[in-house]
């Protein structure tokens, strides 16, 4: 049994999978759930799911853009799992506008390798309408610096680090997954896990779990986060 010393709340940072509440960056498939066995005709419930692999919260691999980019599958779960967290708090950028590195510099001292950077933009709370696909978003330099600093994983509260038919196309991908790394998106939640981090003033973990599909450039994805526990 865990002591109370040890006990941390865990913040979810996943979007329920909903069909009549989702949103799907444009061109991907739509995501369908339905029944085919139910308890009182078959004794046991079942239902089908169709779902694209870069559907609600979850995580691009490499192999999404980089041609002989890692799959998903070939991701070790070791360094998806209790990794430490930097959030930053973006929730100033307006719609449509672009997060430079001068809005993330100042926290550059906290940029580590095997530390997941999650920008805060509060995106999610557009999550299911039209407002959540004018998102802020993220600047290619901005993304190489990131690089530069040692982080290989960056995490969004909104649909993409790229603008949506943008002048810069999909730079931003093409930079973080050329060079290894790996995008999480659409997760929610962040500013209960930045104000674990303010009231708390310690480290953050957070954990990011797909399936193990074969082959696949993405993943839908679990992802939590908790405050480390202090001895």
């Amino acid at each position: 049994m865990m002591s109370s010393s040890s006990e941390s709340s865990v913040i979810d940072l996943t979007h329920p999978l909903d069909p009549s509440k989702v949103t799907i960056y444009p061109g991907d498939p739509q995501l369908i759930c339905c029944p085919t066995a139910t308890i009182p005709q078959d004794g046991y419930s079942v239902h089908s799911l169709s779902i694209g692999t870069h559907t609600g919260t979850h995580i691009d691999a490499p192999s999404h853009f980089i041609v002989n980019g890692a799959s998903i599958d070939q991701i070790p779960l070791g360094a998806l799992i209790a990794c430490p967290a930097i959030v930053i708090d973006l929730t100033y950028k307006k719609a449509g506008s672009k997060i430079v590195w001068d809005d993330l510099a100042k926290y550059s001292s906290k940029m580590k390798e095997g530390t997941m950077l999650l920008l805060y933009t509060g995106w999610s709370t557009h999550w299911g309408t039209n407002a959540y696909m004018k998102y802020p978003y993220l600047d290619r330099n901005a993304a190489e610096k990131i690089l530069a600093a040692g982080v290989k994983i960056v995490g969004l509260d909104t649909l993409s680090p790229d603008e949506i038919d943008g002048p810069e196309g999909y730079g931003v991908h093409e930079t973080i997954l050329g060079a290894g790394g790996l995008i999480v998106e659409n997760l929610t939640n962040l500013n209960a896990l930045l104000k674990l981090e303010e009231e708390n003033g310690t480290e953050l973990l957070t954990s990011v779990v797909p399936l193990s599909l074969t082959g696949c450039d993405g993943s839908p994805v679990r992802a939590f986060g908790w405050k480390c526990a202090t001895v």
